[in-house]
């Protein structure tokens, strides 16, 4: 390959050596995608890239600073200036002014749904809107290279595809993109993948080259419980949690709209939405921890409470740790309050007894939370994004520790925005706009629902032309996929703009299911307002 990237690449900081003899190459028109956990190298070599940290070997090759688009992890906006602000901000910063800026500026906020919102203070956008920003402002001046340090992080399944659009787009027109990211499914949609780990090279190459290296998923399928898989026959036990028509509103916003669900002993339940759908709100329903409008919640049989809560394990989304507490604190603290024996620790925890938990890594914060939640052998398990951020070696982990609570005959509730883990589930529960819109097992939910896969010599002049007609086309390595499976009109498209193409019907994957469910459910729930939507997405 020609073009950017990075060639025998080592670089330090004092005597640790971050990255060792790493190559990547980034050349344009394609997408490159960096893999690894914590502590793997990515951010280094991210850096490394833009001309940020200086390397003690090997060579770097990227264009002059200002041809280059980079998004930190952390999105680098100002939160206390308005979107107008940082767009302002960064246009002088590239010498992008008047006309040039307007047009430019028009295209980028249309593209990613941003029109409209300019006097909005960035620090009240939602996680999606925050990295579709980021995404604007890096590509506002039309970069060479765009670099992304893992922009999808915590942002739900819809706007992950917005993104991942967004950065096909910029790739479709000419740049080099870098990706970073945790996400395994994301590998697939680069047409090169790095895989790094302690700061050495594990794997290289196509997708499905890569693959083989990486580490084994949970597992899909396993023997359930009895009670499980929700047997409706009369010596089935109770369900552990239910909600029956359950109605949540705060003040003219209705959070959760009728919503019916169980979760019995030994299943495992996924419950997905995009932000703002009524997931968390949901949970803490089922918890007790809210009242609501009208419906019934019941725990074990019964209305929630301080005595029905000590029979379950919960992790929510900010973990529920006592950062300034040790590791063992931590845990003493929970035992304590379930009436239960301290746990005993895995080797890579026990290691770390003494260490406050604030200064550990991403992944070992969430290993010690759940360590928490399972200690007291609960009878329902509720998680609430519990692999958010994780590596894929500790979302392996995670999920064994959940099947293994499951087969033990814990009822598990989990929400997650990693749609390949749907798979990992017995039963989903799928909800948009504060309702349920689908349910039942991957396959019912998937159905007959097709999309058109496009083959093209010149993928870039294909996604073009989808996209100057309105159809939106997803990128997998070389091959684009759009949802809905016409053929007649993907064909059409595509003669208009004059690419010759190969078309065939394939099934639907998951994710482009979910994205229709969630995408004909977008009209704001009865008693709420535009301002209201786009504050409880922020939430």
């Amino acid at each position: 390959m020609s073009g950017w990237g990075v060639s025998g690449l080592t670089v330090r900081y004092g005597r640790r050596t971050a990255l060792h003899d790493v190559t990547l190459d980034a050349p344009a028109g394609a997408v490159s995608a960096v893999i690894g956990g914590d502590g793997a190298g990515k951010t280094t070599l991210l850096r490394a890239l833009a001309g940020v940290v200086r390397p003690a070997a090997g060579t770097v090759r990227s264009p002059a600073r200002r041809r280059i688009g980079y998004v930190a992890g952390a999105s680098g906006l100002y939160d206390d200036l308005t979107v107008a602000e940082n767009v302002a901000f960064v246009a002088a910063a590239y010498g992008v002014r008047g006309a040039e800026l307007e047009a430019r500026l028009a295209e980028l906020l249309e593209r990613t749904g941003l029109d409209g919102i300019g006097d909005r203070l960035a620090g009240r956008l939602s996680g999606g809107m925050r990295q579709k920003l980021a995404f604007a402002l890096a590509m506002l001046h039309r970069p060479e290279l765009l670099i992304l340090d893992e922009p999808t992080t915590g942002v739900d399944p819809v706007s992950r595809v917005d993104l991942w659009r967004l950065i096909a787009g910029a790739a479709a027109g000419g740049a080099g993109v870098v990706v970073s990211t945790t996400y395994l499914d994301e590998a697939d949609r680069a047409a090169w993948v790095l895989l790094l780990d302690a700061g050495r090279v594990i794997a290289a190459g196509p997708p499905e080259a890569v693959a083989a290296a990486l580490p084994p998923a949970a597992p899909r399928s396993r023997e359930a419980a009895p009670g499980s898989r929700g047997l409706a026959h009369a010596s089935a036990p109770p369900p552990q949690a239910s909600a029956r028509h359950v109605v949540c509103r705060f003040g003219r916003l209705t959070a959760v709209a009728g919503v019916d669900l169980e979760v019995r002993a030994g299943e495992v339940v996924g419950l997905l939405g995009a932000n703002g759908a009524g997931k968390t709100t949901l949970i803490r329903l089922l918890l007790g921890l809210l009242h609501p409008t009208s419906g019934a919640v019941r725990l074990f049989g019964r209305a929630p409470s301080r005595a029905t809560r000590l029979r379950l394990g919960y992790v929510p989304q900010g973990l529920g740790l006592w950062e300034d507490l040790s590791v063992q604190e931590n845990l003493a603290f929970s035992a304590r309050a379930f009436g239960s024996a301290v746990p005993t620790l895995d080797a890579d925890l026990e290691a770390l007894r003494d260490t406050l938990v604030r200064d550990l890594p991403h992944g070992l914060r969430r290993r010690l939370a759940f360590a928490a939640a399972l200690a007291h052998a609960p009878e329902l398990l509720v998680l609430d994004e519990p692999t958010s951020g994780v590596d894929p070696t500790a979302r392996a982990l995670l999920w064994e520790s959940i099947h293994g609570a499951a087969q033990g005959g814990a009822g598990v509730l989990v929400t997650t925005h990693h749609l390949d883990e749907a798979g990992f589930c017995d039963r989903l529960v799928v909800m948009a706009a504060g309702r349920v819109v689908a349910h039942g097992d991957l396959a019912a939910i998937v159905g007959a629902r097709k999309a058109v896969a496009v083959e093209a010599p010149l993928w870039e002049a294909a996604f073009a032309a989808l996209d100057n007609a309105g159809l939106p086309a997803a990128l997998v390595g070389h091959t684009l996929r759009v949802p809905g499976g016409d053929a007649a009109r993907v064909q059409a498209a595509l003669d208009a703009g004059g690419v010759a193409a190969t078309l065939s019907v394939v099934p639907a994957t998951f994710e482009e299911t979910f994205v229709a469910l969630a995408r004909a459910s977008e009209a704001p729930p009865a008693g709420t307002t535009e301002h209201s939507v786009i504050e409880r997405t922020a939430q």
